[in-house]
């Protein structure tokens, strides 16, 4: 039987040695029907140099102008299923890959016709038996909430189980889901998308697993990471976004809005937040340009 051709979408923006080892965790992996796009955001450190010289089977898209993760990796989600892809893999560039991942991801995939999104087990890179995700689900107030976040490995997961969203730093969905529900929206720019991408594939009826046995190291987010401004204002925007989107129940939606201004008067008024200054900033903009429908990138800088 013909393997399943799995293309995996990869967004490069001047990470040139992130991108390189990923390349690389894919071409040591033994799944064999499998083909690479590169989408390079105007890099200047040399990365499609270096990509093309390393790696001259991989299809490198220079993109025109920067639409975010959402519209970025759109790009490449259309030129895979174009392509003939059976699954797309939108993966990180700070992502490595065990040998077996695609192998297991695959299997689980195609376990079931009704399965749409399969995700690996993701650990972070520095502390490499500690979970990041394994999977996720939204809380009662449709709170994002990784499953394992930050436990060591104890062989919790060992079964595929379904999870509501896969962390979008791998998350591979099958052609047909995304010719369904759509590829990903691009109001969202970043953060939330990939939860939001979950929601509404899961919404049509397809089925969402987590493959533990697929194993993922992610460099992006460390045991001690603090978001950045940014991510608040995404955070915030997009997560009131998604609550409208999928018709929240009106009692999710006024607790939501209760715990966003308790915040902000919190962060505004409580010694001890002086330091929240530039977040407090980005919450009430989140708010104002939701209220606004003020969608992708933000035009004026946050402090």
């Amino acid at each position: 039987m013909k393997q399943p051709a799995i293309f995996s979408v990869i967004l490069n923006t001047n990470r040139r040695q992130d991108t390189l080892e990923c390349l690389q965790s894919l071409a040591e992996n033994s799944y064999a029907n499998q083909h690479i796009i590169v989408l390079d955001n105007s890099s200047t450190d040399g990365s499609v140099e270096a990509i093309q010289a390393a790696f001259p089977d991989v299809q490198l898209l220079q993109l025109a102008d920067n639409r975010g993760y959402a519209g970025n990796n759109n790009v490449g989600i259309a030129a895979a299923v174009d392509q003939g892809a059976d699954w797309v893999l939108v993966l990180n560039e700070d992502t490595v890959l065990a040998p077996d991942c695609l192998e297991k991801l695959a299997a689980a995939g195609e376990s079931s016709p009704n399965v749409g999104i399969v995700g690996p087990l993701v650990y972070h890179h520095d502390h490499p038996t500690i979970i990041q995700s394994a999977g996720g689900v939204l809380g009662p107030r449709w709170e994002s909430i990784h499953l394992a976040q930050d436990e060591a490995d104890r062989g919790q997961f060992c079964e595929d189980h379904p999870v509501e969203w896969i962390s979008g730093c791998a998350i591979m969905v099958r052609r047909e889901a995304i010719e369904e529900a759509g590829m990903i929206d691009e109001r969202y720019f970043y953060y939330w998308e990939e939860t939001e991408w979950c929601i509404r594939i899961g919404r049509a009826g397809w089925q969402i697993l987590h493959v533990p046995r697929a194993h993922l190291w992610h460099k992006g987010v460390t045991l001690d990471h603090q978001p950045k401004p940014s991510v608040t204002y995404y955070a915030t925007r997009n997560r009131l976004l998604t609550l409208a989107k999928h018709q929240a129940p009106a009692a999710v939606r006024l607790q939501v809005w209760g715990r966003f201004m308790r915040t902000l008067i919190s962060w505004s008024i409580r010694p001890k937040w002086r330091d929240k200054k530039a977040h407090r900033y980005a919450l009430r903009q989140g708010m104002i340009d939701f209220l606004a429908g003020r969608w992708g990138q933000r035009s004026a800088p946050l402090l």
